[in-house]
């Protein structure tokens, strides 16, 4: 097999690589590093932006697989129009999970224990003592039940809270409960002590928190966005939040990356944190070992693993 394979990762630093396809190093720069043409297997840069990923895809006539090393695909989903029919679109199903669970619980804590309150008195010398919320007995409602909804309920359950509620486009019976549709939302979510948005997004969840969606959310409730910016209606949530009546822990925004003096910067009750669910240390070993067994799987013509979608089906 002699195909070009395209990787954002410099392919020496990933052993274990398939003999057989060429493999070219690119990260979004302004040159490519080969006729885009000639590219079967596109893995995209991860973490640039917008446009980056997409700028070679209307060029590559032979491209069988475009591979993101994100959960999420809709920064690639604009530039499908361009490609043949058959290409598989693969995510990056078991890069996340840990990463972004493990940054969930850390703002449901940080919100709940009052830590951004803390740190702003440290700084003052001031010492903040009181009661403050405990996650233990909470009820948490995830909406956007996939494998990082799954792996956020994992680290839930050590701490004692209330039954978790799962939401997600359709419903199913899990190992850990039932897992409710999108359509049973407005009932579940006036018991919810914290929403945690996990979803992809879609048509069907840009703008699912609107302003009805926190209007019925419970006095105190804590709403905290792991998913993407546009999923939640952020003039509602400002409107919310300067309520006092929720709080609210974001790691996506809309506009993303949050410009200075947008309102949101200051609104009470809000910790933000800049998109930082996924790129940590657990990201890179995770990632080559998806590419080595997707890519291992490519020249052996196995079936793939993560294909969300085949353009022309």
């Amino acid at each position: 097999m002699t195909a070009d394979v395209w990787l954002p990762i410099p392919p020496d630093e990933i052993e274990g690589l398939p003999e057989g396809p060429a493999y070219r190093h690119w990260n979004g720069e302004e040159t490519f590093p080969a006729d885009p043409a000639d590219c079967a297997y596109y893995v995209v840069p991860y973490m640039k932006p917008s446009g980056i990923g997409t700028r070679p895809l209307p060029e590559m006539r032979s491209v069988q697989v475009v591979q993101t090393l994100s959960a999420g695909i809709d920064h690639v989903e604009p530039g499908l129009r361009h490609l043949p029919e058959g290409v598989q679109l693969c995510n990056a199903r078991g890069v996340h999970e840990a990463s972004t669970a493990e940054l969930t619980l850390t703002l449901i804590l940080a919100s709940l224990r009052g830590v951004p309150d803390f740190v702003r008195a440290q700084d003052r010398g001031e010492w903040l003592g009181g009661f403050r919320p405990a996650l233990a007995d909470r009820r948490v409602l995830i909406v956007g039940y996939g494998s990082i909804g799954a792996a956020i309920e994992d680290r839930l359950v050590p701490f004692e809270v209330a039954p978790v509620v799962r939401v997600a486009r359709s419903a199913r019976t899990t190992a850990r409960g039932p897992v409710h549709p999108l359509t049973e939302l407005p009932a579940l979510l006036p018991e919810a002590d914290v929403v945690v948005l996990s979803t992809p997004l879609t048509e069907a969840t840009r703008g699912l928190v609107d302003a009805e969606f926190l209007a019925r959310m419970k006095d105190g409730a804590l709403l905290v966005n792991v998913a993407r910016g546009p999923v939640v209606d952020t003039k509602a949530l400002l409107t919310e939040l300067e309520s006092g009546r929720i709080t609210a822990a974001l790691d996506v925004t809309d506009p993303e990356p949050l410009p200075p003096g947008h309102p949101l910067w200051q609104a009470p009750g809000v910790l933000v944190s800049p998109h930082t669910g996924g790129p940590t240390s657990a990201f890179l070993p995770r990632a080559k070992r998806l590419l080595v067994d997707q890519l291992s799987r490519f020249v052996n013509r196995e079936p793939l693993r993560n294909v969300i979608l085949t353009t022309g089906a």
